[in-house]
């Protein structure tokens, strides 16, 4: 059974505003086992490296941050974006192709995310 996380706040990143206001809502598959924040090293979508050598790289450069977070598959994120917002999803495709790859994750902040339980209804956004 898939777990899943509800954004309720706006995330930081480096996508516009009004982008990254469109997560607000939603409810997301998890890409991880357990239902607590994990730390994770990360990097922008727009900034950051862009293959897996180049993220290697920034690892052990300390390029990264450290975040505590939820990790969520970025193609599964996106289709669940564009049901609400196809203008959003259709600036993640545009704007970062590099990032759809099943390697590849979003991490959204403790902060602004929380574990559904599995009982509770999919909210409309």
């Amino acid at each position: 059974m898939t777990s899943h996380i509800r954004i309720v706040r706006v995330p930081p990143g480096e996508a516009p505003q009004w982008v990254r206001e469109k997560w607000v809502g939603l409810r997301l598959p998890l890409r991880q086992r357990k239902l607590a924040p994990l730390s994770f090293p990360v990097a922008g979508v727009l900034t950051g490296p862009r293959t897996w050598w180049s993220s290697v790289l920034a690892l052990f450069r300390g390029s990264t941050d450290q975040v505590n977070g939820y990790a969520v598959s970025v193609t599964a994120a996106v289709d669940e974006l564009a049901k609400h917002s196809p203008e959003a999803a259709s600036w993640w495709r545009s704007e970062t192709p590099h990032m759809f790859r099943a390697t590849r994750f979003f991490v959204f902040h403790a902060e602004v995310a929380e574990i559904v339980s599995e009982e509770e209804p999919r909210a409309s956004a």
